[in-house]
């Protein structure tokens, strides 16, 4: 009878493998992670081309580190954060300038129901890289990685308050865009 294998072991030992600079290990860490770390990076990213920039920023990251790596979490979930930091530096590095808008006006705004709104994710995934960098960022700082805005504003060196009104601001044009997809999705159907 075999006995089951231990993959916290194997994963172990492909890092330290990976630490001892053996490349056919660290491309089978690569391909291990790599599917997954792009989707996280293409979230912060205008397009693949910059994701896959991220990604491969990251990975040398990751390997260049990975004496950093404590074991006090999952290892994925290490190499996850240092996606994130990275992307956050290329947008810091890529984008000086942000459009701020008063959270008021925002919040004023009708905004339509999200009952009828009947996208794939893949859809709204594109709505979201849409977005401006400066939106999409703080969006994605904050609804998906769980930031607080006090984090989000040390991250890209902006007050609060600007980190409030691109999140405003962000939701904002979210739904105008979905409201429009979603029209046309609907108009689509009705012409069939």
């Amino acid at each position: 009878m075999q006995e089951p294998l231990d993959y916290n072991k194997q994963f172990n030992e492909l890092i330290e493998a990976c630490m001892c600079n053996k490349r056919d290990a660290q491309y089978k860490l690569y391909k291990l992670l790599s599917a997954k770390m792009f989707g996280v990076c293409l979230r912060y990213a205008k397009d693949n081309t910059e994701a896959e920039d991220i990604l491969q920023e990251g990975f040398v990251k990751v390997f260049n580190n990975l004496d950093k790596f404590r074991g006090d979490g999952s290892f994925e979930g290490w190499v996850r954060r240092i996606m994130v930091n990275t992307s956050i530096e290329h947008y810091r590095k890529n984008n000086k300038m942000y459009s701020i808008v008063n959270v008021e006006q925002v919040y004023d705004a009708s905004i339509a129901d999200d009952e009828n709104v009947d996208l794939e994710v893949e859809d709204i995934m594109k709505l979201i890289q849409d977005l401006s960098p400066g939106y999409r960022t703080v969006f994605n700082m904050y609804v998906v990685e769980g930031y607080s805005h006090k984090e989000i504003a040390e991250q890209l060196g902006i007050s609060e308050g600007t980190s409030k009104s691109q999140l405003a601001r962000a939701r904002y044009l979210l739904m105008e865009m979905l409201e429009k997809a979603n029209q046309i999705k609907i108009q689509k159907s009705v012409a069939k």
